[in-house]
């Protein structure tokens, strides 16, 4: 897998380690503020969890101090001590050095609230879908809901699994699903199934080492969920430092981004129940996909972060 280089580019001088004398910075808020500052001089990018430089400025800080994210308003004004002074100013200097996303150098990235363990064997998890199953599989008469109800979904496979955390997730959602979770790299498995056991699942999520659909037999499911690579070339070649630190191969989807998609599309429907349906994330290849299947009713998802990433289709219309 690619990982970030510690070497500056050329005509860009390695950034510095910034020197703080002791009592300058005080309280939570404080620490934030000195890493938001770096973090806009280091124009770090950020997709990775974080979408700014004051989300991830707390994050790194509260997950320094062994505090959940929610808890970071409540202690905004407590002191820091010099130890643990230490440890944040490590990790900001560590950010701004390396390159590397945040979640790698904390093994930690929340999803809806849940922590997941993360390092640089997957991708770091950032996917639509976590919010979609919350916003569009809610049953119950719910407006624009593509189930009827949530507890009768009784199989889901989760395709491109990465750390298992899409398949997590919808355990969560599906209280009576056993779900599939499949994926080509060995180093990411690893990953799901300590996710998988950390969440107390084992029983309920069943992880397959394998290319797509090829390692599950003649599986039937009444939802089949996917964040595949769907980067296309011209996105590969100009991917920031921190992207590159991930797995290539959760990224790359071919010249144009759609080659797992399309072959996702092809043989979904020989795994899919007459009532099911294929929830699939292609960041910003709508347009391409559309043009490549005109004859599919691809229903496209809006989320508070993004428009039209993510499609659903119903088995009936895949033929």
């Amino acid at each position: 897998m690619a990982k970030a280089s510690k070497k500056a580019p050329r005509g860009r001088a390695a950034p510095k380690r910034a020197k703080v004398a002791a009592g300058e910075l005080v309280t939570l808020l404080d620490f934030v503020r000195y890493a938001v500052s770096r973090f806009v001089e280091a124009k770090l990018a950020f997709a990775h969890g974080t979408t700014d430089p004051l989300a991830e400025a707390a994050f790194l800080v509260c997950e320094a101090l062994h505090l959940h994210p929610d808890q970071f308003e409540f202690f905004a004004n407590a002191s820091i001590t010099a130890a643990e002074s230490k440890v944040i100013l490590d990790l900001i200097n560590k950010r701004v050095t390396t390159r590397k996303p945040a979640a790698y150098l904390v093994n930690k990235i929340y999803m809806r609230g849940l922590p997941f363990y993360v390092d640089e064997r997957v991708i770091v998890p950032r996917s639509f879908i976590g919010e979609l199953l919350e916003s569009h599989f809610g049953g119950d008469g719910e407006v624009g809901s593509l189930v009827d109800d949530p507890s009768a979904v009784g199989r889901v496979l989760d395709l491109c699994t990465g750390s298992g955390c899409l398949a997590i997730l919808a355990a969560h959602h599906f209280p009576n699903a056993v779900i599939d979770a499949v994926d080509i790299s060995k180093g990411a498995l690893e990953v799901a199934a300590r996710n998988v056991r950390e969440h107390g699942l084992d029983d309920r999520i069943t992880l397959h080492r394998g290319d797509l659909f090829a390692p599950l037999g003649d599986g039937s499911y009444d939802l089949i969920i996917s964040n595949p690579p769907y980067v296309d070339a011209d996105g590969m070649a100009a991917l920031p430092p921190e992207c590159r630190a991930e797995p290539k191969l959760a990224f790359d989807g071919g010249p144009d981004g759609l080659d797992v998609v399309r072959r996702i599309l092809r043989d979904a429907p020989k795994h899919l129940a007459p009532e099911g349906g294929l929830l699939c994330e292609i960041g910003r290849g709508r347009e391409l996909l559309d043009e490549a299947f005109p004859e599919l009713p691809l229903l496209w998802l809006d989320t508070e972060e993004s428009e039209g990433e993510v499609f659903w289709i119903a088995a009936a219309d895949l033929g």
